[in-house]
């Protein structure tokens, strides 16, 4: 399978754990504390998915999210939000126009997690 993951998380634990459940799946792990190393890191790299955090100081996922389809090298990424909120409806339309894949919520169980990640990845 050996696909590339960006995942993007001001949170250096939530980074840990994503990437010890991913890689055990045998996905190739990059990461980003923050939306501008993110976006620094798809100027050298274009991963197969990236996973982005909703919530992040500076920068929101959805700014990044923003900015990544605003590129024309990176507009076509498959992108999975992981978040603390729920969306409303109104905020799962603006998903809809941002073209990302799926959303997570955390706390989340890791096999429901893989699950979702490799459907995005489909």
């Amino acid at each position: 399978m050996n696909k590339t993951i960006l995942i993007v998380d001001d949170e250096p634990h939530i980074i840990e754990l994503e990437k010890a459940i991913l890689e055990m799946e045998g996905f190739k792990i990059i990461s980003a504390e923050n939306g501008t190393e993110a976006l620094a890191k798809l100027k050298k790299t274009t991963p197969d998915l990236v996973i982005l955090d909703m919530m992040m100081p500076k920068m929101s996922g959805r700014e990044v999210c923003e900015k990544i389809r605003s590129d024309p090298k990176t507009k076509n990424l498959r992108v999975v939000f992981v978040t603390v909120a729920r969306f409303s409806e109104i905020g799962k339309d603006k998903l809809k126009d941002l073209n990302v894949s799926d959303y997570i919520t955390k706390p989340f169980e890791n096999e429901e997690f893989v699950k979702r990640i490799k459907k995005a990845l489909e």
